[in-house]
C-alpha cells in the first residue's frame, strides 16, 4: 500500500513555489506559513503497487507506525508555535469518517438531559431548569458555531480546538486546557463503566458488577482499536437508537401531562405556585438556579466533540457546517422541550429526584411510575445501558485524539502520539484504556467518594474550554484583520460573529462566579464549605497552577500569547489556493442570494 500517498504529507524538497498563496508581500509571516503549506499539499508519489500480502500479514502490519518521509522542510527558523502548527497538520490520522457519521457523533451525549435532569430539577424546580439550560444552550450555539468556522478553516489539524490553543493563544494554555480536556473524557470513561453496570443490575442484582464492567470496557475498548471508520459506525447506529428513544419519552411525556395515567390530567400544574411550593413556585432559590449550571456542564459536555473529529472526515467542508448547523435542532429538542416536559412531569419537591438510586431518580421514570405504566422503566433502563456504551466509547475516542494532538504539537512526550498505519492513536487508545481499568473501583464501597474527587478535577473545566474557544474565534477574527486579510476567505462563517463570542464570553464568566459562589456557600448551608468548594471547583486553581508550571518549565514568561500579526493563518488548511477559494466561495454566496427567502432560511438552519 502507498502509506506515503494515503497520509498525503510526502512532499518534494526541490518544491519551493509558494504562488498558490494569496501573498502580501510585507508581511513575512504569511510567506512562511504558505510555503509550509504549499509543501504539504504538494501531491506525492502516484506509484503504486498490488498487495500480496496474507490477511494475517496485514493485520500485524497495520499496527506498525506509519510511514512519514522527510517532507523537505525547513524548520530550523521556525518558532515554536509554528512548528506545532506544521506538525498538527502533518498528523497521520484516517480520513474515513462520512457526513452521517459526523451528524450522529454531534447528537451523541444528548440523552444525558433526559435522564440526569432530576437533581437539577430537585434544586431549582422547573423553571431554573428550563431558564438554564437555554442561557447555557445559546452559549453553546455561539461556541459551536464559532468551533465549526475554525474547524473547517484549518480541517487538517489534528485536535482540533487543542490546535487552535496553541496557534491564537499560546502553547501554555494549550498544553493546560488540552490537558484538562483530555483528563475530563478519561476519568468519564471508568465513571460510565460503573453507571453501566449499576443499571444492569437493575434487572440482575445477583452477579457482580464488577463482570458487567469487564465486559462493557472489553467491547468500548475494541471498538477504538477498529479504527475512527468503527467507531462512526457505532456511533451512527448508537445515537440513532438513541434519538428514536428520546422522541419517544418526549411523546410519551406529552400523553401523559395531557391526562393519561393514574394521575389523570397534569398540564403546567407543577409550574403554579399554589401546587408547586406556595412561596417559589416554578423556581426555587438564585443558588437552585445557579446548581442548574453545574449539571448542565455534564448534560452538555460533549457536544464539542464533533469538531474533533474534523480531521478525520472526509470532506469537512461539507459535512462539518452540516452538524454545526444541527447544533440549534439539537438543543431545541434535546434540552429546552425535554427540560419543559420534564417539569411538566414531576414536582421537584419529589423526594425520589434525590433519594433515587440509578433510573429511578430519573423524572421521567418517576413519571411513569406515578402514570402506572410498568413497561417504560425497562425501556428506560435498556437505553442508557445503550447511551452509557455510546459515552464510554466516545470518552475513549475524545481522549485519545486530545493525548495524539497534544503529543504532535510537542507539548507532551513525542511517544504518546504514535499512530499506526491505519491511523489509530495506539499509544493513546492504550494508555485511556488502562484508566478505564479504575471502573473495577464499584466493588469498593467507597467508590462514589473516590469519583467524586475524579470529576472535581474537571469540574469547571468544560467552560474553560469553551470560553477559550470563544477568545480562539475572536482572536482569529482579528488576526486576519491585522494581517490584512479578510473574511472572504473564510470557508464557513458563525453567522453570530464576533458577537456571538464576546456574549458566550460574557455569559460564561457570569457562570463560572455563580458556580464558584454556590461551592464557597453551598445550597443548605449557613456558612462556607471548604470540602464542597473543591469538589466544585478543584479545576480552577489546578488550571492556573499547570499553566504556570508549563510557563516555567519552557522559560516562556516574556511570551504570554501569539502576537495577531505571527498568527498563522495557513498551515492546516486542505484548501491552498486562496484566490481560487476565494472565487468560489464568492460565487456560492452569489447562488445562495438568487434563491428564495425560505431556502435561505433553510441553509442558514440546516
Amino acid at each position: 500500500m502507498d502509506y506515503e500517498k494515503q497520509s498525503g504529507v510526502k512532499t518534494s524538497s526541490t518544491n519551493h513555489d509558494a504562488t498558490d498563496i494569496s501573498l502580501h508581500s510585507s508581511d513575512q509571516q504569511q510567506y512562511r506559513s504558505s510555503k509550509i503549506q504549499n509543501n504539504l499539499s504538494s501531491s506525492s508519489s502516484n506509484t503504486s503497487y498490488t498487495d500480496t500480502r496474507k490477511k494475517y500479514q496485514r493485520f500485524i502490519d497495520s499496527f506498525k507506525p506509519i510511514d512519514l518521509e522527510d517532507d523537505g522542510i525547513d524548520v530550523s527558523d521556525l518558532t515554536p508555535t509554528e512548528k506545532s502548527n506544521l506538525a498538527t497538520s502533518r498528523h497521520p490520522l484516517a480520513r474515513r469518517l462520512k457526513s452521517r457519521h459526523l451528524q450522529m457523533i454531534a447528537i451523541g451525549g444528548s440523552i444525558g438531559t433526559v435522564v440526569g435532569s432530576g437533581y437539577a430539577l430537585s434544586q431549582g424546580g422547573p423553571g431554573s431548569l428550563l431558564l438554564g439550560y437555554i442561557i447555557v444552550g445559546f452559549v453553546l450555539l455561539m461556541v459551536i458555531y464559532a468551533l465549526g468556522e475554525m474547524s473547517v478553516q484549518w480541517s487538517n489539524t489534528s485536535g482540533s480546538f487543542n490546535g487552535h490553543f496553541t496557534r491564537l493563544i499560546d502553547p501554555s494554555w494549550g498544553y493546560t486546557l488540552s490537558l484538562m480536556y483530555y483528563v475530563s473524557w478519561a476519568v468519564s470513561y471508568p465513571s460510565e463503566l460503573i453507571a453501566a453496570a449499576m443499571t444492569i443490575q437493575y434487572w440482575n442484582d445477583s452477579i457482580n458488577p464488577a463482570a458487567w464492567v469487564a465486559i462493557i470496557w472489553v467491547f468500548c475498548s475494541s471498538i477504538n482499536l477498529f479504527g475512527v471508520k468503527g467507531y462512526g459506525e457505532s456511533e451512527f447506529f448508537l445515537s440513532i437508537i438513541k434519538i428514536i428513544s428520546v422522541i419517544g419519552f418526549i411523546i410519551l411525556g406529552i400523553i401523559i401531562t395531557c391526562g393519561y395515567g393514574k394521575q389523570g390530567y397534569l398540564g403546567g400544574k407543577y409550574w403554579h405556585p399554589a401546587i408547586a411550593n406556595e412561596e417559589m413556585g416554578s423556581f426555587t432559590t438564585f443558588k437552585g438556579f445557579a446548581a442548574v449550571f453545574i449539571s448542565s456542564a455534564f448534560a452538555f459536555g460533549g457536544i464539542e466533540l464533533v469538531a474533533l473529529a474534523a480531521a478525520e472526515s472526509e470532506n469537512p467542508k461539507i459535512s462539518l457546517p452540516r452538524a454545526t448547523k444541527s447544533t440549534f435542532w439539537r438543543l431545541l429538542l434535546f434540552y429546552v422541550l425535554t427540560a419543559v416536559i420534564i417539569g411538566c412531569l414531576v414536582p421537584y419537591s419529589n423526594d425520589e429526584l434525590l433519594t433515587g438510586e440509578g433510573i429511578a431518580a430519573s423524572p421521567f421514570v418517576i413519571a411513569v411510575n406515578l402514570a402506572g405504566i410498568k413497561v417504560i422503566p425497562h425501556i428506560m433502563n435498556a437505553v442508557i445501558i445503550i447511551s452509557v456504551i455510546s459515552v464510554g466509547s466516545s470518552s475513549v475516542y475524545g481522549s485519545s485524539r486530545t493525548l495524539a494532538s497534544m503529543a504532535s504539537q510537542g507539548l507532551i512526550f513525542s511517544w504518546f502520539g504514535y499512530v499506526d498505519r491505519e491511523g489509530r492513536p495506539l499509544v493513546a487508545i492504550v494508555l485511556t484504556s488502562l484508566i478505564g481499568l479504575l471502573g473495577f473501583l464499584v466493588v469498593n464501597k467507597n467508590e462514589e467518594e473516590v469519583f467524586t474527587w475524579f470529576f472535581s478535577v474537571c469540574s469547571l473545566s468544560a467552560f474553560f474550554t469553551w470560553f477559550m474557544i470563544s477568545v480562539c474565534h475572536i482572536r482569529f477574527r482579528l488576526a486576519l484583520s491585522k494581517q490584512g486579510r479578510g473574511t472572504d476567505e473564510i470557508i464557513f462563517k458563525s453567522p453570530f460573529g464576533m458577537i456571538g463570542s464576546y456574549s458566550a464570553m460574557a455569559i460564561l464568566l457570569f457562570i463560572i462566579a455563580v458556580v464558584i459562589w454556590v461551592g464557597i456557600m453551598p445550597i443548605g448551608e449557613t456558612g462556607a464549605d471548604v470540602t464542597t468548594f473543591f469538589q466544585n471547583c478543584l479545576s480552577l486553581p489546578l488550571l492556573l497552577i499547570i499553566w504556570a508550571a508549563h510557563k516555567t518549565y519552557t522559560k516562556t514568561w516574556n511570551h504570554l500569547w501569539v502576537k495577531l500579526e505571527n498568527v498563522d493563518l495557513d498551515t492546516g488548511r486542505r484548501e491552498v489556493n486562496l484566490e481560487v477559494l476565494r472565487q468560489e466561495l464568492a460565487e456560492e454566496r452569489e447562488a445562495l442570494s438568487k434563491k428564495p427567502i425560505w431556502y435561505k432560511v433553510y441553509r442558514f438552519l440546516c
